[in-house]
């Protein structure tokens, strides 16, 4: 145990979110208290990501740990760590439970507070991604952090998939709408991200186009229709783009509710369904106290149904826009029958491949970095994924804007000609919403 680092003490919620957290330190001291330990024993059954994060970190444990890690610091793997230890709060070390109650946040915090007396000069930090334990920490004088591994620092910077550029020669504009192609070299000298979208105006013409990086250039970008949805906007426009667009298997749509996401996302999989041998449909699931889906009555089709309402709303809407007695309308009912549509929930993912078919997750942005990396790489060949949210609205406990995982992934994967990412800004859901979206 090194004198001179610091000791950072993790909360039940960082072990949770990342099993493999105790790598994230450097060479500083990693303590996890007891209480810690009791509790992700109750959250190792299951199948969601936060049991197999609890299962995972509870073997990593134990596979180098042996009978003394109650007694001493055990180092951890590599030659710059630091070492890692079990600690349990003493019969003196009960200040927060006094305070707070004796529940087992407080217990963690009293455990922190007794190892801080135990190791003089050195800093301990509690690191925990539960802001109320954090703010009760600081009051006790105990130094506390958010867990800032896999987190976003520049999250304003966010990329946002689209810009809007003045081309200074008329003749250029000319040449993208009669060719619909136009080099790079005559927009700018700086180097574009690939698959950015961009809104084109030289004196009193405009266009859209995309950057595709295959071909060194913008391709003009039309507005159509996708199985009776017309895109509303130039975002819009840009989504339905990179949906039809073969080149690109995976795709992020965010923005405010109202913006048309997951309406645009199912118009485009429903657009392109002949290319697909099958179009899947989730939402995240926030389970009822930490309990999974199977504690819910009925069989798994029943289970999931009032989570997806959402999804089948939308779908209702675009059937809606054509007549009962149009082939289109008829061929979505068909669809759903023979379960060419197919709703699942995303617990269940792990292990599956997904060969051409169509994936769409809606409220991705209540899902962890793992558990997008889950969905990712269960595409097998000629699968394409769409992912849509809003990352200012998390409904799931420990995950904020800038850890949750669609923040994550635009924020890695922008650039990549694998993907594309558009940010949805003005709502069309009616002038009433709008209304109260910017005044309310």
């Amino acid at each position: 145990m090194s004198h001179q680092n610091k000791v950072f003490v993790l909360d039940t919620s960082v072990i949770l979110y990342d099993h493999n957290a105790l790598d994230s330190f450097e060479e500083h001291d990693v303590a996890i208290p007891l209480t810690v330990l009791e509790e992700l024993d109750r959250f190792k059954k299951g199948s969601s990501v936060l049991n197999r994060n609890a299962r995972e970190f509870i073997r990593r444990l134990d596979e180098f740990a042996g009978d003394n890690l109650l007694r001493e610091w055990i180092p951890l793997n590599g030659a710059s760590r630091g070492s890692v230890k079990v600690i349990v709060p003493q019969k003196d070390d009960e200040t927060a439970r006094r305070l707070f109650g004796a529940d087992n946040d407080h217990r963690i915090l009293d455990a922190a507070l007794g190892l801080k007396s135990q190791v003089g000069e050195r800093r301990v930090v509690l690191v925990s991604k539960d802001i109320n334990l954090r703010l009760k920490a600081r009051a006790l004088e105990l130094p506390a952090e958010d867990y800032k591994h896999i987190k976003i620092e520049d999250l304003e910077n966010l990329y946002r998939g689209r810009s809007e550029v003045a081309l200074a020669d008329p003749d250029a504009m000319g040449r993208l709408h009669s060719e619909g192609f136009l080099p790079w070299e005559e927009v700018s000298e700086e180097q574009p991200q690939a698959n950015h979208f961009y809104i084109l105006s030289c004196q009193q013409s405009s266009a859209l186009a995309r950057y595709n990086a295959r071909r060194g250039g913008l391709e003009r970008i039309v507005k159509e229709p996708a199985y009776g949805v017309t895109p509303r906007n130039a975002e819009q426009t840009f989504a339905l783009h990179a949906l039809r667009s073969e080149d690109i298997p995976l795709v992020t749509l965010t923005g405010p509710a109202g913006t048309g996401k997951t309406l645009i996302a199912l118009a485009g999989a429903l657009e392109q369904s002949r290319s697909f041998r099958q179009i899947f449909l989730a939402r995240p699931i926030v389970p009822l106290s930490n309990k999974d889906l199977g504690y819910l009555p009925g069989d798994v089709q029943s289970k999931i149904t009032p989570y997806m309402q959402p999804l089948w709303d939308n779908l209702r809407f675009i059937k809606n826009q054509f007549d009962a007695a149009s082939r289109a309308f008829k061929r979505l009912d068909e669809m759903i029958e023979k379960e060419k549509i197919e709703v699942i929930p995303l617990a269940y993912i792990r292990g599956r491949s997904f060969s051409r078919c169509l994936f769409i997750v809606d409220e991705a942005q209540n899902l962890t970095p793992h558990e997008i990396k889950t969905i990712i790489t269960r595409a097998g060949e000629g699968t394409k994924i769409v992912l849509t949210g809003d990352i200012f609205q998390i409904d799931t406990p420990y995950l904020d804007t800038r850890s949750n995982g669609l923040s994550y992934l635009i924020d890695r994967l922008k650039g990549n000609p694998l993907y594309a990412h558009v940010n949805l800004e003005k709502g069309e859901r009616s002038d009433l919403a709008n209304l109260a979206s910017e005044l309310l």
